[in-house]
Parts: C-alpha cells; sequence; structure tokens
C-alpha cells in the first residue's frame, strides 16, 4: 500500500473493515451486521487484504474492495454440504424483508420462490424441473430464508437469491448419498500358499475383499492395517460398485478395516481373521478342488464297502466248504 492509501472492505454496502496509511489506522468492523463477522477477520497490514475465517451460509454475497484510485467488486459463493435425506435452510442473513422488496429464489436460473411483500404474495414454484421440489420448500416470511427438507442427489447445485433484480447471494449445495456399511468377503479361488526355496517353511495367505454394498459416487473405498492406509480406489462423477482386494497371513494378529467414506461422512467393516480366515489345506480350495475331494472321499467309501462285502463273503464261503468237508469225512 501507498503512504497515502485509505481503503474500505464493504459487505453488501456496509463497512466491515477499513484502512487510514496516513493516519496509521487499521480497522475491522466484526460486530455490524448482527456480529456475523465476529472474531473472523484478519486485515493484512501491509497489502490490505482481508481474510475471513470460519465462513458460514450468511457470508455468501457481494464484496466490495475501494481505494483512493480503484474499486473492485466480487461475489463469494459457499458451498454446503448435506446428507441425502437431510434438511438445509438457506439463510441469507437478512434481518427483515423489506416492504418494498420482491425476493426471488432460483435453483440454477429457474425461479423456485418469491416474496412480494407489497402484494403479499408468498410462493414457492415447486412443480418446476419435474416436481424435484414438490412438497420439499418452505419460505420463511420475514427474513426470506428457504428450507429444502428431505433432499435428493438432483437438488446438487447453485442457488440464487435475487432482491429487487440484484443478485447478492449464492449458495452452492453439495449432496451426498448415504453410505452403506463396506463387505469384506472371502476369496477363496484366490487362496494361495507361498514358499522359500532355501527353506522348507511355507506361509500361508487369505485373499479376501472389500466392496461396497450398492452403487455410490464421489467415494473412497479403503484398507487400513491399524490406522496406517493400505490401499484405496476412488470414484467422483461416475457410479460403479468400488471393490478391495487384500491379502493377510492366517496367523496375522494385526487389526484390519475397511472403509467407505465421503467428504461428510464414512461406513467402517472390521476384519475377523479368525472368522473368514482358515489354513488352505483344511477349509481354502476352489470349486474344481472341491468337486475332485468329492468324488476321491465317494470313491474311496466304496471301495472300503466292497472290500468289507468280499471279506464277508469270503469267510462265509470258507465256513461253507470246511462244514461239507467235516459231514463227508463223518
Amino acid at each position: 500500500m501507498k503512504d497515502d492509501d485509505e481503503i474500505q472492505w464493504r459487505f453488501r454496502n456496509t463497512v466491515i473493515a477499513a484502512i487510514n496509511k496516513r493516519a496509521d489506522s487499521f480497522t475491522v468492523y466484526d460486530d455490524v451486521l448482527e456480529g456475523r463477522f465476529r472474531d473472523r477477520l484478519k486485515l493484512d497490514n501491509q497489502t490490505g487484504s482481508l481474510t475471513i475465517t470460519n465462513i458460514t451460509i450468511k457470508h455468501a454475497g457481494e464484496y466490495e474492495f475501494e481505494t483512493n484510485t480503484k474499486r473492485v467488486i466480487f461475489f463469494l459463493t459457499v458451498n454446503v454440504s448435506v446428507m441425502e435425506g437431510d434438511s438445509v435452510t438457506v439463510d441469507p442473513g437478512l434481518t427483515e424483508v423489506k416492504d418494498d422488496d420482491q425476493t426471488e429464489w432460483r435453483f440454477e436460473g429457474t425461479l423456485i420462490a418469491e416474496i412480494n411483500v407489497t402484494a403479499d404474495s408468498f410462493t414457492v414454484y415447486d412443480d418446476v424441473l419435474d416436481g424435484r421440489f414438490r412438497d420439499r420448500l418452505k419460505l420463511e416470511k420475514q427474513t426470506g430464508s428457504l428450507t429444502i427438507t428431505n433432499i435428493t442427489i438432483k437438488h446438487t447445485g447453485l442457488y440464487q437469491l435475487q432482491i429487487n433484480n440484484y443478485w447478492p447471494f449464492y449458495v452452492h449445495l453439495s449432496v451426498y448419498a448415504r453410505l452403506p456399511v463396506p463387505v469384506i468377503s472371502r476369496n477363496s479361488s484366490q487362496c494361495s500358499s507361498s514358499s522359500s526355496s532355501s527353506s522348507s517353511s511355507s506361509s500361508s495367505y487369505c485373499s479376501l475383499v472389500c466392496s461396497s454394498a450398492v452403487n455410490v459416487s464421489h467415494v473412497t473405498l479403503s484398507w487400513y492395517k491399524g490406522n496406517s492406509l493400505l490401499s484405496s480406489i476412488s470414484v467422483s462423477d461416475l457410479s460403479i460398485s468400488l471393490s478391495l482386494p487384500l491379502e493377510v497371513e492366517y496367523q496375522d494378529k494385526n487389526t484390519y478395516s475397511c472403509v467407505l467414506n465421503n467428504p461428510i461422512s464414512h461406513q467402517t467393516q472390521h476384519l475377523d481373521i479368525t472368522q473368514l480366515c482358515h489354513t488352505c489345506s483344511v477349509h481354502c480350495c476352489g470349486p474344481t478342488e472341491a468337486v475332485i475331494r468329492l468324488v476321491l472321499a465317494a470313491l474311496v467309501g466304496v471301495a472300503t464297502v466292497m472290500i468289507v462285502v468280499y471279506d464277508i463273503r469270503s469267510r462265509r464261503a470258507e465256513r461253507d466248504q470246511a462244514h461239507i468237508h467235516t459231514s463227508g469225512s463223518a
């Protein structure tokens, strides 16, 4: 800043910060507008830049930066993340709607609600856009705030508040689907045993797969060993099923968990190795190996029965021959 600079920061035409370089004055007015900026403003004494911390919906809108020589206007859009099925109130932070105000709410440019105090008209247009807002809009007559209930993914987008043909307020809603608990299953066909060529000892591994139960988007699926991330896979725009493999030793005593998360929530499934993993020689076999084992067991059973029957018949024949010989001698 120059030695004679005078700077003002305004929010919706209200001064929230000012600098008078000549008087060595640097001031933030964080108690204005019902204190919505209280303890949130930081003014840089060297460059005049303004930082707003812990932003809420009420901080969205028009900001103006003015010096001795220039004036810049820009709009701050706040992103709000909500879960599908929840409700959200988009509050522009107006104390009250004035008598001559005409207030309009738009979603992606389409009118969905309006207030005309002069005509005593308070209307929601919930049948527009294929009825995605039907029975979901509530308009607050005093402040102009808009509540959307039972939100779905279709309500993701930009919401605009227009007062008297002027756009001071923008909010972007990001709606995320509720996440299912991931499922951990045994991949029996992948069971393997790795052995060392330098020793007779071997180490067996259990092959597992973690997957999401339903198709979801904007999520990450991850394997953790304790608190350490082992692997992960993400999807943003596409809605596809996710699956992530993992191999662990049968006698592994570490704790493993599979986590499905999006930017605002997560679901965790913990691995029970003793329940899912057993030694390959007893429990882990593919379908072909299982059939072979069953056939072999059946053949062994049949052979055993035949041997027993043959032995019984042989003994009976020997007894009959002995009896005939004894009778002939007599």
